[in-house]
């Protein structure tokens, strides 16, 4: 679970309600706190910060969409979730244009609502995880540069060459590849080696609702839609006369795939709610892990777009097909991570080396720098020895995706250390939890998880 959320309100007028929601939650680790209505929750607002909030609709005083209304409410960072037993498709949307995340109807098992918790954390967790990324590359990056991408193989070599000359054209860019391959640092290096002024901007089309992103990256007027307060300037004219850098392009919502094109073909954005376009000197840099010509045939991506994102295609080559590069990549890891950490400079051992080469790394460039930050923690010597690293076989003849699979990978690594540190701390969980560096609470859940 997220570490985000600790605290948590509950706003019912039914003591029985509270006291139910209080034992379920409190079971899996909230600070819980109680109001009947939301003029009673208003006040504990004054005094405390709570991460989630659970309002009933129907109650005295001040109901759930008043209290929603309420100005104190609507400044609030929290994750608001609503209940009624009295509910409807209206109600729901009407709860969600006044900010609440999420609505449950009574009655609800209890796990429902756990299972809503989690989900609104993970959600969380994406949104933060987006916003410290466009922070991070909200400045220029002046002292990045095309040197800084760590290779030994002649492969790499041709695309930074490729890299090099694309990089001094207008003309947008697509990278592909999968999972891992780097395709962010390309993006950075083609900004590098430009010349542009501008800054380096990044988003995941993934990562961000349809609504939100057309505001994320067109900007909106104010008073355009519910909640749009003040005007806001979109990444396309924040990154005028730098570069944007749109990962993960194939899921780029198909309504706003003719604005995109548009951009392209005009160079002009029109802002949520604005009558007029505006010009724009954007670089449009585009990603994508899949295979965009199956999105075409699948009617999931516009092929006219396709043709103006790639006019120039730079393929990245998975990690197992230039193993010149994986004990070069894994001796910059370990030296970056040695430092990190405060530690002597680790050395890989000949049997470490031959393990590294002869894995097939199916999550790529990140898989391997992940494996090596999680082997650091149970190395203590000078020498870092590295077990064989395993992969389910697929029967002969048939694709076994897992071997392409960064999660998978991830998570057997995971397993793997959980298991050794409560092997090493002979079952103390706590012990356990601070060996391996994660709080208890997320320790229990991934024992629960891996059957532990």
């Amino acid at each position: 679970m997220s570490e985000r959320f600790h605290n948590l309100l509950i706003i019912d007028d039914e003591a029985s309600m509270r006291h139910m929601l209080r034992l379920v939650l409190e079971q899996h680790n909230y600070r819980v706190s109680e109001a009947q209505n939301g003029a009673e929750a208003i006040n504990l607002i004054y005094k405390e910060k709570f991460d989630v909030i659970l309002s009933d609709i129907r109650m005295p005083d001040m109901d759930g969409l008043t209290f929603l209304d309420q100005p104190e409410v609507r400044s609030l960072d929290s994750t608001i979730i609503m209940m009624s037993a009295y509910g409807s498709i209206d109600t729901a949307l009407k709860c969600m244009e006044r900010g609440a995340y999420d609505y449950i109807s009574k009655p609800f098992k209890p796990d429902e609502v756990v299972l809503t918790l989690r989900k609104a954390e993970e959600r969380q967790e994406l949104r933060q995880e987006n916003h410290e990324l466009k922070k991070a590359l909200s400045k220029q990056d002046k002292k990045f540069s095309i040197t800084d991408i760590i290779h030994s193989s002649e492969h790499m070599e041709q695309i930074l060459s490729l890299v090099k000359t694309a990089a001094k054209s207008d003309s947008s860019i697509l990278i592909s590849g999968e999972t891992g391959t780097g395709k962010e640092l390309i993006a950075k290096a083609l900004h590098s080696e430009s010349g542009r002024t501008g800054q380096f901007l990044a988003i995941n089309c993934s990562a961000i609702t349809s609504g939100l992103l057309e505001s994320e990256l067109f900007g909106h007027k104010k008073g355009s839609f519910t909640g749009a307060d003040r005007e806001k300037q979109g990444l396309f004219s924040i990154a005028s006369e730098g570069t944007l850098f749109l990962d993960e392009i194939a899921d780029l919502p198909l309504e706003l795939q003719p604005k995109l094109l548009r951009v392209l073909q005009e160079g002009e954005i029109r802002k949520v709610g604005a009558t007029r376009a505006e010009k724009i000197n954007t670089r449009v840099v585009a990603a994508a892990g899949t295979d965009l010509q199956d999105s075409i045939k699948k009617n999931l991506f516009r092929r006219d777009l396709y043709y103006r994102l790639a006019v120039v295609d730079i393929n990245l080559p998975p990690l197992r097909e230039r193993p010149e590069d994986i004990i070069t990549l894994a001796e910059h890891f370990l030296t970056l991570l040695c430092k990190r950490e405060g530690r002597s400079p680790l050395q890989l051992s000949p049997t470490a080396k031959k393990n590294l080469t002869e894995y097939q790394w199916p999550g790529n460039v990140r898989e391997l720098e992940n494996y090596l930050e999680k082997a650091l923690i149970f190395s203590p010597g000078e020498t870092l020895e590295l077990p064989p690293l395993r992969v389910r076989q697929a029967a002969p003849g048939k694709f076994n995706p897992a071997e392409y699979s960064l999660k998978i990978a991830s998570q057997r690594l995971e397993e793997e250390y959980i298991r050794k540190a409560l092997l090493k701390t002979d079952g103390n969980r706590t012990q356990a939890a601070e060996l391996l560096e994660v709080s208890l609470r997320s320790l229990m859940y991934k024992i629960k998880d891996y059957g532990i």
